[in-house]
């Protein structure tokens, strides 16, 4: 079954996989986390929020983004956003926002929805006697959810927020489609330049399999390490 198998073009190209793919993925994918997080957090404190209108903009947003597939996602930000950018500052011409930005910009936005709710459902964990000893000792509900709620509910779903991260790492090969030379990317570029297809893409597979893999291990330990027990 392998007896054709060039596997060869594995070891002249591992240093360009890694470190112009690789890099490249690991690189998106720790900066839309770091922002679908952020955003998150306040698209899930917003939901939250006693008032309605803030409530119905977040939940509207949060459901919105979770019901459209993220490859039209990415397609709509590629090619929409330079033209409504322009209309918003009565440009002329499309804002030129190229594929990194443009695919950054998705990912944060479209992250941002699941992260909303690890978030919100974190908050809601914590006992409501929490928020109340917090406005007993003078705190705003500002100081009370940066120094009560908060601390203990990222603690609860370090885990979860994990495990999106890992969903993101494998979503991110989706920039494919803007021809961006991430991991899938670059080893596409190789596998049309020397004709071996197959044999990258199942190169590819495996590194995904083992990190990904490896990556829920640790999950796992951490979420008996951080446990909370009530």
């Amino acid at each position: 079954m392998f007896a054709n198998f060039d596997f060869d073009v594995i070891e002249r190209s591992w240093v360009y996989l890694f470190k112009t793919g690789m890099a490249f993925t690991l690189e998106l994918t720790g900066l839309a986390m770091v922002g679908g997080i952020l955003i998150g957090t306040l698209l899930a404190m917003m939901r939250l929020s006693k008032f309605k209108t803030l409530s119905m903009v977040a939940t509207g947003y949060v459901n919105l983004i979770r019901s459209i597939p993220l490859v039209l996602v990415i397609f709509w930000f590629y090619f929409l956003v330079p033209y409504i950018g322009a209309w918003i500052i009565g440009a002329k011409e499309p804002i030129m926002v190229g594929a990194f930005s443009s695919s950054l910009i998705t990912f944060i936005l479209f992250e941002a929805a699941y992260y909303c709710e690890i978030m919100r459902a974190g908050i809601q964990s914590i006992p409501r006697g929490q928020v109340a000893a917090g406005y007993a000792l003078g705190m705003n509900y500002w100081q009370t959810m940066g120094n009560v709620v908060l601390p203990q509910a990222f603690r609860n779903m370090i885990p979860v927020l994990l495990t999106q991260t890992i969903v993101l790492f494998q979503d991110v090969s989706l920039v494919y489609v803007l021809s961006i030379t991430d991991f899938v990317g670059a080893a596409s570029k190789v596998a049309q330049r020397d004709g071996r297809l197959v044999e990258m893409y199942l190169f590819v597979a495996v590194v995904y399999f083992v990190l990904c893999y490896a990556l829920s291990m640790l999950v796992k330990r951490l979420q008996l390490r951080v446990a909370i027990i009530r």
